[in-house]
Formats: C-alpha cells, structure tokens, sequence
C-alpha cells in the first residue's frame, strides 16, 4: 500500500474529499453538545451522550419529508444535489497504483440493474462521526447486533446504541495502553498514542491495528487491555487488517496483516503467538474462510492469493485484477470469495474454478475499499473511498442492486449479524455521520392480494 506520514493524526479525508462548499456549523453556540472552547465531543470525553436529537439528525419520517438524510442544506446552496453530484462525478479521480488499460475491464463487467430497494434509509445521526487514518483503509466499523455498533472517532473507540441513540468511549488511545495480561513469553508492550487504522468486533472481543504496526485487543465486558504489542519495528509497519476468527478445531484466532508483508496469527484466548506467514509484497487484506482452513490475502499485487490457513502455504493465485486490492469477504457458504480492488471492481471467485473469476461487478466512480456479505448470504454490501455504497442481490446472480448515494468518505460498512441492519460510517469535517438502514421485507402473500 501507499506509505503515508500521519504522526499528527491529520486526517487525509480532507485532500480526498473536500465539501468546503457545504461548511456551516451544524451545532449553534448554546447547543448542548458544543463545550466552552468551540469544539465538537473530542477523544477524551467519558460520558455518555445526550440522547436528545439536535436538529443535525434526519430521521426516516423527516427523510420522507423532504429532508436530505445527510442534513445537507441543499436549499441555501448555490447548486442542487443533482448539480453537485453530476461535478462530483466528472471530477473525482480515483487512487490507482498499476497503471494498466482499462479498456477490456467494461466489457468483462456484470450489467447490474439499479434502482432496487432492499434496505430502507432509517436514521442519521451527527453524534458520532468516523475519522479515517490512511485513504486505503476503511475497516474502521463493525455491528454486534441491529442496535450495537463500534466505530473510529479521533483517537477513540466509541459504542453507539442506535437504541437509545447514545454513544459512549469504549477506549482512549491517546493516554497510556497498559496491558492487563501478563504472562512470561508473551509478546506484550504498553503503548500511547495509537492511530488506529483497522478494526474487527466479534464475540466481545475487540481487536484493532495501529498506524505504526500496534495490535490491541479488549474484551468489551472487562476495563482496560488485555493484551498489546507492536508487531514491527519496521518504519513501514502499518496494520492493514485484523480478523478474528474459529479455528477448524475451534479455538478463536486472532490474524494480523501489515504493510511488512506479514500475516501473524495469535490465541484469541491467552493472545500466545502461534505463526507467521511471509509473503512477497505488502499485505492489504486477508480473510478465513467459513470453515478456518483457507486464508485469503490481498496485497500491494494485482494477484490474489488462496493460502492454506494453518500453514500459510499458497495454494492459488487469484488472476484477473489490474491494480492492488484492499478488501475481501467470504460467502457463509464458504464458495464463494469477493475481492475488490482499486481497479474500481469487485471479483466474484467459485472456489471449485479458480482458473478465472465468475463475475466481475463495477463500482461509479472509485475503487473497491470495502465488501461485506449478510450473514445469511442475501446481499453482498461494496463500498467505494467515497460517495457510493452498493448492495448487490446474490440470489439474482449478482445482477440487481441498490445504489446508496451520499456524500463524503466512507469509512467502514457493516451489516448487523441478523442481516436487518446496514451501518455506513461517514468521515467529513462537517457533515460526518452514521447512517442507519433497515432492510426491506417483503408481504408476498399481501402483494397477491393488491
């Protein structure tokens, strides 16, 4: 991946996306939610939120009104949505590490057909707003459930309870991280000042990658850290990606992939480090597959891989892609394995046919930084860096979708566990969010009748 400076923590969403046009302040001088200073919830609060709703959030009724879901005052602009959209299009320029023709590409991709409604817009809220450390990394969101959900904000951890509509810190990564496991031979060091670039929330185990190669893991219904070390010490040794996952023998890993081309597995239980696989390139991305026995990696090649997940021997070499690729997911039914790229793409591979991929899905604008299926298989969710996120029917053939249309980086996608919940994570100086939407069900007997 690309190496980018960030020791002040400046967060690059600004040069990728700018929205100076829309600048207002969203909270008046005697908001609740404003302090003395002028700033807005920064890192080191410990309270909970008001659960009172500023005016900043939309819900579905107000959406249904009239109201943008963002809050954009579209009205006292100079320009209308569909204006600044159709400038947005022609003018974004997407992030691309290969310089390769695209010409073939158009003609490999799906025709998807737009305008289907599987979930519906809920709520927005301005309590919470995801921040970004790198461009190429947007795993910084995670669901536990329809009303539970964990997300980057600066330099913490928040729990926002779309229930209560309350957010909560659930770790400070600016002060001093002492681990509160020790034990001899394990690999742990306390740590301050984390610049978290990843993260992965499962079974009340919350795991994060640092900017500068830092491991953290917590487990949410005790204080403090359980365990943290860096991974590296080489200068470049940002953590791309976290994963926790079951062992074909049922014991919960923990895996790590870093920019140092090294995927390390470690006991999700005494956080004992257990192996380590080289590779020839950065390591982007990596993902077990249902059954804990096929590890997918993605890198800074435009080859995807297929290694053994116990040993780390490659096994397949996943060929279709023109630039480096960032994210991947596997099908529940463990088949099936996405891959999206900065090629603008998401690549559909059949595990029993590696030789080519089965389909090819394109984005609008910009790459792939994000894919997520439902747990049961339904939908597969594609996030562009900025502005669009896609959900993609599987029982269609991969051939009918809904286009989420908004504005601003996108940080992170996450379908809730039960599959009735989509979250997007919206990283702007001003218009900055979470984005809530339900799904869809349909009445087929009702729709008989009418």
């Amino acid at each position: 991946m690309a190496h980018f400076l960030n020791d002040d923590l400046e967060y690059v969403v600004d040069d990728y996306y700018d929205v100076a046009e829309f600048e207002e302040d969203p909270f008046p001088e005697n908001h609740p939610h404003k302090n003395g200073d002028g700033d807005y919830f920064d890192s080191d609060f410990e309270d909970d939120f008001d659960s009172s709703k500023p005016k900043t959030d939309t819900s579905a009724l107000e959406a249904r009104n009239g109201k943008d879901i963002q809050g954009i005052p579209w009205e006292r602009l100079n320009f209308t949505r569909d204006k600044y959209r159709e400038t947005r299009l022609r003018q974004y320029k997407n992030y691309e590490s290969l310089t390769r023709s695209r010409e073939q590409l158009e003609k490999d991709c799906l025709e998807v057909e737009k305008g289907m409604a599987f979930f519906d817009f809920h709520f927005n809220t301005r309590l919470v707003k995801s921040t970004i450390v790198h461009f190429q990394l947007r795993n910084l969101l995670w669901a536990t459930s329809k009303h539970d959900l964990y997300l980057m904000q600066n330099y913490s951890v928040m729990h926002w309870s779309s229930l209560l509509r309350r957010g909560k810190e659930v770790l400070n990564v600016a002060k001093p991280i002492v681990p509160t496991l020790k034990r001899p031979g394990l690999l742990e060091q306390s740590l301050s000042r984390v610049q978290i670039s990843t993260m992965a929330v499962k079974d009340n185990l919350m795991v994060a990658g640092g900017f500068q190669g830092e491991l953290i893991c917590k487990y949410l219904n005790h204080p403090g850290v359980a365990f943290c070390t860096k991974l590296t010490t080489d200068e470049n040794a940002i953590t791309n990606a976290v994963e926790i996952y079951c062992d074909p023998s049922g014991p919960r890993r923990v895996i790590a992939a870093n920019n140092d081309a090294q995927v390390r597995v470690f006991d999700a239980e005494n956080f004992a480090f257990l192996n380590q696989f080289s590779f020839d390139w950065s390591v982007n991305n990596t993902s077990v597959s249902p059954d804990g026995k096929l590890l997918a990696v993605l890198g800074d090649s435009a080859d995807c891989l297929i290694a053994d997940a116990q040993s780390g021997k490659v096994t397949a070499s996943l060929k279709g892609h023109l630039d480096y690729s960032f994210a991947s997911a596997w099908h529940p039914d463990g088949r099936i394995l996405a891959t999206g790229n900065q090629d603008t793409t998401c690549r559909l591979w059949d595990i029993r046919n590696l030789s080519e991929s089965l389909a090819v899905i394109k984005g609008r604008m910009g790459a792939i930084r994000a894919v997520k299926f439902t747990n049961d298989g339904r939908f597969l969710a594609m996030a562009e860096p900025a502005d669009f996120v896609h959900i993609i029917d599987t029982q269609s053939g991969y051939v009918k979708g809904q286009e989420i249309d908004i504005f601003g980086e996108i940080a992170g996608i996450s379908f809730s566990p039960d599959t009735e919940a989509l979250f997007v994570g919206v990283a702007d100086r001003t218009y900055g969010s979470l984005l809530e939407f339900n799904r869809r069900h349909f009445n087929q007997y009702l729709e008989t009748i009418f």
